[in-house]
């Protein structure tokens, strides 16, 4: 590990003076590219650079330690010194340890996600309606920005299905562990005998493709459109600006009818089609991997329950790390920080496990 945070460290150094030289600020394509590769070294740099005076300054306690003798007072400070130097080189090691990890090459990207009913009727379209609102709240306090891709809204406010985009760099890095299927206990407004049901709703998590990496042969679409329309025959669009694609080859269904402009709704659709073709490519070459090597928090397989909303308990149970926290209304308010957060750590432990296996 020493040896190769020396080799980002000295690179580090050489694009930082390469930023410098004329020649290089004059390209903007070159300059561009020593950029982005400069802000991906510069969290490793800074902590190699720090861990190295952490560990300056063991050396430095170590030495004063020696000259105490029956100083008492020379002593104890020099261990506490020795003491806060340890504590802060351990610290600066595990860091190191998950500024090395492979990075998962779609975080910074935007994310599509999608949310539908599953078992429990109304109750659990009102439930998508609970995690579509959960989400977006959750990506304003991040700053990330949401827009509506399409919806298919009940009479009393749910929606049997619903997708809408997330934009904003790391997207997909805070939202991609909550592919799955949720899971909400709770009695029903329309419950005389106050008897809690279950209902389920599944979210799917797609990073958002680019052309480059999905390319789609126009003769392989069947572009249809249709009239918009909402719950109750409301929002109802006099013109067919709706768009339904269907990709032929794979007989993937996408539609769009969330904008008045029909150009723009084929555009959304389209972006929508890229990301379901990109996880289907990437799905199939992670099945490729042996499953002893993947992480069990970012498996992304939807056929598992990954969380509980318990509202007669108030608490919010997530089941791949076992973590409960009593605060369901601030969850489904948007402060879901502390579960992503907490997934995140899980992920990155696994990952780590998984590196000392191979070496």
């Amino acid at each position: 590990m020493l040896h190769k945070l020396q080799e980002i460290s000295k690179r580090y150094e050489e694009i930082s003076q390469q930023l410098y030289d004329p020649t290089i600020v004059s390209q903007p394509e070159q300059y561009s590219a020593l950029m982005k590769e400069s802000a991906t070294l510069q969290p490793i740099a800074e902590a190699y650079a720090a861990f190295l005076l952490q560990q300056q300054r063991m050396e430095d306690a170590k030495e004063l330690l020696a000259e105490a003798g029956a100083d008492r007072e020379l002593h104890d400070m020099a261990q506490q010194e020795l003491n806060d130097a340890k504590e802060q080189t351990e610290h600066l090691r595990q860091q190191l340890h998950i500024l090395l990890l492979p990075k998962d090459p779609n975080d910074s990207r935007d994310v599509i996600v999608e949310i539908r009913a599953g078992a429990g009727g109304e109750e659990s379209a009102l439930f998508a309606g609970s995690l579509y609102r959960m989400y977006s709240m959750y990506a304003d306090k991040q700053g990330f920005r949401t827009e509506p891709i399409s919806e298919n809204a009940t009479e009393l406010g749910g929606y049997k299905e619903i997708s809408f985009l997330i934009s904003g760099h790391g997207a997909y890095s805070r939202f991609k562990f909550e592919s799955g299927v949720h899971r909400v206990q709770r009695v029903p407004e329309t419950e005389t005998g106050g008897r809690i049901h279950t209902s389920t709703a599944t979210v799917a998590v797609l990073p958002e493709a680019e052309d480059v990496e999905i390319d789609i042969d126009p003769g392989d679409l069947q572009i249809d459109t249709f009239r918009s329309s909402g719950a109750g025959g409301q929002h109802i669009n006099k013109t067919e600006s709706a768009i339904r694609i269907t990709h032929l080859p794979t007989g993937m269904v996408v539609e769009c009818q969330d904008e008045r402009s029909q150009f723009k709704n084929k555009d959304k659709a389209m972006r929508v089609l890229r990301a379901r073709l990109l996880e289907q490519k990437q799905q199939e070459q992670q099945s490729a991997i042996a499953a002893d090597r993947r992480s069990q928090v970012g498996t992304g397989d939807r056929s598992e329950r990954i969380r509980t909303y318990n509202f007669p308990q108030g608490r919010v149970t997530d089941h791949r790390i076992g973590l409960t926290l009593y605060k369901i209304d601030a969850i489904l308010n948007g402060d879901i920080d502390e579960l992503i957060q907490a997934l995140i750590t899980a992920d990155q432990a696994e990952k780590m496990r998984n590196n000392y296996d191979e070496n």
